[in-house]
């Protein structure tokens, strides 16, 4: 058993994200905590949001790996949505982050509540909000997979402060086909 947290860490080890563009937050400390010490991932710290988003925009554009990037809820979270829109738009693989406030402050009007997969749907490729922590390692496997797919493009993965703190299976799916029914309920414009 293992934290949302700390299988969200092995989650990037097993997509082989090496490179990391992260900004913290109250909402996403406990993710920041679960990368302490992490040798494998690289935290890369920006100034700012929406520097950060086209950092990691344009290490995927020159590596041709998947650019991740990981901020906070509210307006760490708004802050990307500019660099979302044009890594989808160029066809850009990345996968962002998003802490949550958590699964029952939901839609109360929290301090930094954003429905930011409502607002980012439209310019990528796939956006949910993980509300089960049977569903964690789900979500990110259909972010990465997704945003690899097809014509390429953007995945957000947004984690309720509860989720990352809730205890759980360790497993992390190996093999997770596009579309094949997104079991974790996103909004996913590929097919």
């Amino acid at each position: 058993m293992i934290t949302g947290a700390e299988l969200f860490v092995k989650a990037l080890r097993a997509e082989g994200v090496d490179a990391l563009f992260a900004y913290p937050g109250g909402q996403a400390i406990d993710l920041f905590n679960a990368l302490y010490g992490e040798k494998e991932i690289e935290v890369i710290l920006p100034r700012h949001e929406q520097g950060l988003v086209h950092a990691a925009d344009g290490y995927a554009r020159s590596t041709g790996k998947v650019g991740v990037c990981l901020v906070t809820s509210g307006p760490g979270a708004t802050n990307l949505v500019t660099g979302i829109a044009t890594a989808n738009y160029d066809s850009v693989p990345l996968v962002c982050f998003t802490g949550q406030v958590s699964t029952g402050l939901i839609g109360k009007n929290a301090f930094q509540e954003v429905a930011i997969t409502d607002i980012v749907k439209s310019v990528c490729k796939y956006a949910v909000t993980v509300h089960r922590r049977d569903d964690l390692a789900q979500a990110i496997r259909e972010a990465f997979v997704i945003a690899r797919s097809g014509k390429p493009g953007v995945a957000l993965v947004d984690l309720p402060k509860d989720i990352q703190r809730q205890y759980g299976s360790g497993a992390y799916p190996e093999n997770t086909e596009a579309g094949e029914g997104l079991k974790t309920g996103g909004h996913c414009a590929c097919a």
